[in-house]
């Protein structure tokens, strides 16, 4: 190379010399203090590091979430879904080191790019870990029945909050800060906080609460008296998530919930159905009898009805109301389902009218009688006379009057 650019140098025109030397400077002066070699360099080592995490994310995450998809555990597939997006950032990580080991940087900068490289390449181990975390979710099933499902769920994020925070304080150390020194401050902070937060600490001492005594769990309905009747679907740090019948999100404070009287109507072990149906009082006793029994033979030979004595049924004649007299039905569906419920006491309702029918009886209704009663006539009273009538003036006689104009004579002819 040597001899060749010593006969180039001897042998070329001076124009062509001249004209390569000033192009070589320009190559060599380049742009930002580096030469358009490193630029055209770095630009292909980074191009290079995308081409691959593209590759790394079209062909190793697809295959290891196929073969995860594959298997007959959960466990895998919460392992793949939970590295994948982390694992592509290596490619790219380290693309910029090669590209700041081909450059001639300064010591200075090339130690604050090294610390850069280590502290994201830190947070993405930690964060890895802190995205696998969720495995705990299949592994802990004993626990998940022993405890409820939010508690795992709170162990679980406590865990992947723990993890974030050693990796920062991992970075933290990585730039020189001290770490026990600044956990200390931190300390202090959180006393100061502590006291102008008392509701969000009530509120997540009370979220434990409520997991710890398995008040209920998302997926059931409750009631809370004065505040909100629903179904659960998660409970939070501080507040549980409450869809009302209308689909309406209701966010009540834990404290809430742990304070009032919560009914869980999802952990009812039979539905209720309690009538009072009158009859009229014409009805016989024999009828009153008659009509009792057949409607709780039909509620004994219904498998949908619960039977003595896991519940209790009675069928009965209760009370002489003001219109009516009534019978007391009390019985227990098998099934909690309320669209099962509502079906089961229809069919209940036709057989009871029904029953009513056969009997010759009739239901009903409200009604108040009226006796008048007349002992002695009633008096009459007749208006006085009118006395003043004959100081008035006698009437005309028009058959003396005549037509204006006319003598007397020819009114009296007409």
């Amino acid at each position: 190379m040597n001899e060749l650019e010593n006969w180039w140098q001897s042998n070329a025109p001076g124009w062509v010399s001249d004209a390569t030397s000033y192009l070589a400077s320009i190559w060599n002066e380049g742009a930002y203090g580096l030469t358009f070699g490193q630029i055209i360099l770095v630009f292909l080592i980074m191009s290079f590091a995308i081409l691959l995490r593209g590759l790394f994310a079209r062909t190793l995450v697809v295959w290891a979430t196929r073969w995860a998809a594959g298997s007959s555990t959960q466990i895998d597939n919460a392992l793949v879904n939970a590295v994948a997006t982390p694992l592509k950032i290596i490619p790219v990580v380290a693309g910029i080191y090669a590209s700041i080991q081909v450059l001639d940087v300064d010591p200075m900068v090339e130690l604050y790019a090294g610390r850069i490289i280590q502290s994201v390449v830190t947070l993405t181990i930690f964060w890895s870990l802190s995205r696998a975390a969720r495995i705990l979710e299949y592994m802990l099933t004993g626990v998940r029945r022993a405890l409820s499902a939010p508690a795992v769920d709170w162990m679980i994020k406590a865990l992947q909050f723990l993890l974030v925070a050693l990796g920062l304080g991992a970075v933290a150390q990585q730039w020189g800060i001290a770490v026990a020194p600044l956990l200390a401050g931190l300390g202090v902070f959180g006393i100061a906080i502590g006291l102008g937060a008392q509701d969000l600490f009530r509120n997540l001492i009370s979220g434990l609460l409520i997991i710890g005594e398995k008040r209920f769990v998302p997926g059931e309905w409750i009631r809370v008296d004065g505040v909100v009747e629903g179904t659960v679907e998660r409970i939070n740090f501080r507040s549980t998530l409450i869809r009302r019948f209308d689909k309406g999100p209701v966010f009540v404070p834990n404290s809430k919930l742990a304070d009032a009287a919560v009914t869980n109507f999802s952990r009812m072990t039979h539905r209720r159905i309690k009538w009072a149906v009158g009859v009229e009082y014409s009805t016989t006793v024999e009828q009153l009898k008659s009509i009792r029994q057949e409607i709780e033979d039909w509620l004994m030979n219904d498998e949908r009805i619960a039977k003595p004595p896991e519940v209790a049924l009675f069928v009965r004649v209760d009370a002489f109301n003001a219109s009516s007299i009534d019978f007391l039905i009390y019985t227990f569906t098998k099934t909690t389902n309320w669209g099962e419920w509502l079906e089961i006491k229809e069919a209940f309702a036709y057989s009871v009218m029904d029953i009513i029918e056969r009997n010759g009886a009739a239901f009903a209704f409200p009604s108040q009688t009226i006796y008048m009663d007349q002992s002695d006539p009633p008096e009459i009273m007749a208006p006085p006379e009118d006395k003043s009538a004959d100081k008035r003036l006698p009437a005309p006689d028009n058959r003396k009057a005549g037509a204006q104009g006319s003598t007397s004579q020819e009114a009296s002819s007409d």
